[in-house]
């Protein structure tokens, strides 16, 4: 997808230009400070949630973010198996009928790609809500949001993002967001057979944002700004022993917070499993729960953006 100042489907975190990523920002301000402002204006307009995967937040907040703009929601929890698709309807096919009906369409599916698939055919914007280990952009977008929220500003932080990088489309849609802002420096924390891939290194590269890999969490902490922990994602393994080999490797709790800065902050795009204790959610840098809230301002400002 073009980058651009402009949206029609949201595919990938490469589209958004810094101008448009604080445009964003400023206006998901708007509508944290000032909801009641915002109430009405997607009146008479349909969002269609076509969710192949499992999800609670982002299916949630989405809706929620229409409802609340006075939209209207429609889908299903389980395409796979309750649309469809059961049949052996392509995706194709199922974007095309969809689109007649809504006037937006958030997309959550298995395979890496399919949300370009979709846009190709749709008639109405398409919105990635996740693709298999590929992109989840609106993610990307409320982990940005937080940042900024947290710590005042985006130029200049430093990130370790922690866990399954090889297959987690947040880390990925996250580090080319922080592409886009200077003096920016990332450290990729993970064991080697779920180590960052190469591509978003190039990347990297080509933007001149110094990274680092290691699989040594404890000796990063107390170099950076925000901790980003990810679980190591089972459905992702084929191989259930390695799955098991790398599961529980890096944990956060209180010995952790303790090697972190007094004003960092950890982050988690949810759902977690077992990589922060539970004893880790009253202390104030534990920013994950605020995280999840802000994904509602911000798809607000995303519909908005999109269809207004």
């Amino acid at each position: 997808m073009a980058v651009t100042s402009r949206l029609h489907h949201v595919i990938e975190s490469q589209q958004f230009s810094r101008a448009l990523l604080e445009d964003l920002i400023a206006r998901a301000d708007e509508i944290k400070r000032e909801p009641q402002r915002f109430i009405g204006r997607m009146a008479g307009q349909v969002m269609a949630a076509l969710f192949y995967e499992p999800s609670t937040r982002t299916r949630l907040s989405f809706e929620a973010a229409m409802l609340r703009l006075g939209g209207q929601t429609m889908g299903t929890d389980n395409a796979r198996e309750f649309s469809s698709a059961a049949k052996g309807e392509t995706l194709e096919d199922t974007i095309r009928i969809v689109s007649g009906y809504a006037d937006v369409i958030v997309l959550r599916h298995s395979e890496e790609g399919a949300a370009r698939r979709a846009a190709a055919v749709s008639g109405v914007p398409v919105i990635n809500a996740g693709d298999g280990p590929g992109q989840h952009p609106t993610q990307a977008l409320l982990d940005l949001y937080t940042i900024r929220d947290e710590l005042g500003r985006i130029d200049g932080v430093r990130v370790a993002l922690v866990g399954d990088l090889a297959n987690g489309r947040t880390v990925r849609s996250l580090t080319y967001l922080l592409s886009k802002f200077k003096d920016v420096k990332v450290w990729f924390v993970a064991p080697p057979q779920v180590a960052m891939r190469d591509d978003l290194k190039a990347h990297l590269d080509e933007h001149h944002v110094p990274w680092v890999e290691t699989a040594d969490l404890d000796s990063v902490l107390p170099d950076v700004d925000v901790v980003y922990m990810t679980r190591i994602q089972k459905e992702r393994f084929a191989d259930p022993e390695v799955y098991n080999a790398l599961k529980g490797v890096y944990r956060i709790d209180g010995a952790a917070l303790a090697r972190m800065r007094k004003y960092a902050i950890l982050m988690h795009p949810l759902p977690r499993v077992d990589e922060i204790a539970p004893e880790v959610d009253a202390d104030p840098r534990a920013a994950y729960f605020r995280q999840a809230r802000n994904g509602l301002h911000i798809r607000m400002a995303l519909l908005d953006r999109l269809l207004t």
